[in-house]
């Protein structure tokens, strides 16, 4: 087996990571009175009793340091239509001017939920687990919405897209 140095081996896996489609999310806290909300797609389901996900955050990013702060906090599904939320919560939009964007309205523990998402789903930080420049935060469900029919927004290979049945 021939051993590849760290930089090959690093861009080997983030042209591997580019083929992994993924639903578009955009997370959303409250802290001190003031909403943040960041667009990730490392979102997955942990386990169904109890009713749990996690979501992995760079160490870097202010969503993470209000998730270490905070304990609850909000998935939003994207639908198709959402593209442009997505690129303004990905860091094309001041933080300040994201939510006028959308029509969200408040969960009782705070943070922000957003209207006509394909799902909403808000957790409680049960777990901050570090791994090199990120940190995996497990969120036990307490509520969740689903839109009746809609389309998620994919990601992949750096570009939008959207699921199709297979033929």
């Amino acid at each position: 087996m021939q051993i590849l140095s760290d930089g090959v081996v690093g861009a080997n896996f983030r042209a591997a990571m580019r083929k992994f489609p993924a639903t578009v999310t955009v997370i959303t806290a409250v802290k001190d009175g003031i909403d943040h909300g960041m667009t990730v797609t490392a979102v997955t389901s942990v386990s169904m009793d109890p009713p749990s996900l996690v979501i992995c955050l760079n160490n870097r990013t202010l969503l993470h340091e209000m998730l270490l702060c905070q304990p609850d906090f909000a998935v939003n599904v994207l639908s198709h239509a959402q593209r442009p939320l997505s690129e303004a919560f990905a860091g094309k939009v001041e933080p300040h001017a994201r939510f006028g964007l959308a029509n969200w309205r408040r969960h009782e523990a705070g943070m922000q939920l957003l209207d006509g998402a394909n799902a909403n789903v808000v957790c409680r930080r049960m777990a901050a687990v570090p791994y090199g420049t990120h940190t995996l935060f497990i969120g036990q469900v307490v509520h969740a919405t689903v839109a009746p029919s809609t389309i998620p927004l994919i990601y992949e290979d750096a570009r939008y897209c959207v699921s199709q049945p297979a033929a």
